[in-house]
């Protein structure tokens, strides 16, 4: 596949990228046709009998036990808060009473 002024016009358009630039527009255009050409290449290889990777590892996740604990106290918690009501931070307000 050649990429055309259009193509890249419209993936540009796409990921919204300004692209007016001649030298970018040159670079971005020979980039993305090195990457077609790379997936071109592969599609010539032979994959039959090849199983989809699902996973890259048999590992399964080890997670840490959830246990609470008090880093902070209260106070020190609201010690730098900008607006603060006795154990409460003050926020503005983000929902109408309708």
């Amino acid at each position: 596949m050649k990429i055309t002024e259009e193509i890249l016009d419209r993936t540009a358009e796409l990921a919204r990228l300004d692209v007016s630039d001649p030298a970018t527009r040159t670079k971005l255009m020979a980039d993305m046709q090195r990457v077609f050409d790379f997936v071109e290449k592969l599609n010539e290889v032979d994959t039959k009998g090849v199983e989809p990777l699902i996973f890259l590892t048999d590992e399964a996740d080890v997670l840490r036990d959830d246990v609470a604990s008090v880093e902070i106290t209260k106070a020190e918690a609201l010690m730098n808060a900008p607006v603060k009501d006795s154990d409460y931070f003050k926020v503005p307000r983000v929902v109408d009473k309708g």
